[in-house]
């Protein structure tokens, strides 16, 4: 009996040590794939877009619903200037995730790069809604007042001109343009500041200059 005891306890501890071996194995192969197993958006960040583009379409293969290999593809391809490819992975992550912030901002500067103003307006308006603090708040606006002066909605570029200097104040090609709608609103004096701003930032920028050279030519003829 004492024997009986003695072995079957061995057996006991001998078999829940070879039923835990597979649950190790296993836990262990699937950390070591996930360090192995290449990042797309760190390829990106790396400024990689080639190998990041083709990570992420590895990544679809496997996984046609993967909404994040669908946003740093469209990151990617934008980066090549590859616009319309960008908008076909753009619009198929709009299909898996209707409201991720990231596919509304990507699209709406696909389509300011394809020039369709009022398609891309609607993107970035629809990320202001769903995030107006967003990561990327200060290029939407940006974008905008490039779409405005592109309408010749000067007074509206100016609105988005001075939001994205409000999120980003040491940008000098930003207070350029928003110098360029003010000047093409007829709002002279407020031009000539936000040129000087940018000059403040940046001395050797041309177009600051000849701008505020033109806009000043324009005052001394009222």
């Amino acid at each position: 009996m004492r024997n009986y005891f003695r072995y079957n306890g061995l057996y006991k501890a001998i078999s829940g040590f070879i039923f835990k071996i597979p649950v190790f194995l296993v836990f262990f192969t699937v950390s070591l794939y996930s360090q192995n197993r290449p990042d797309a958006l760190e390829e990106y960040r790396n400024g990689n877009y080639e190998r990041s583009i083709e990570i992420c379409r590895n990544e679809i293969a496997e996984n046609p619903a993967n909404i994040e290999s669908h946003v740093v593809i469209s990151w990617s391809l934008v980066r090549l200037g590859r616009y319309s490819e960008a908008l076909t992975y753009a619009d198929a992550g709009r299909n898996i995730s209707r409201y991720d912030i990231r596919i509304a901002e990507i699209l709406g500067e696909i389509n300011y790069y394809l020039g369709r103003n009022l398609e891309a307006l609607q993107y970035f308006q629809e990320y202001i809604n769903l995030a107006p603090e967003g990561a990327r708040i200060e290029s939407v606006f940006y974008f905008l007042g490039e779409i405005y002066i592109r309408l010749g909605r000067f007074r509206h570029a100016d609105i988005a001109l001075s939001t994205a200097v409000h999120w980003v104040p040491g940008n000098a090609a930003w207070w350029t343009r928003l110098a360029y709608a003010r000047e093409n609103a007829g709002d002279l004096e407020e031009a000539v500041s936000a040129y000087e701003k940018a000059l403040s930032l940046n001395p050797q920028l041309s177009d600051a200059r000849r701008g505020i050279d033109r806009v000043r030519q324009a005052l001394s003829r009222q």
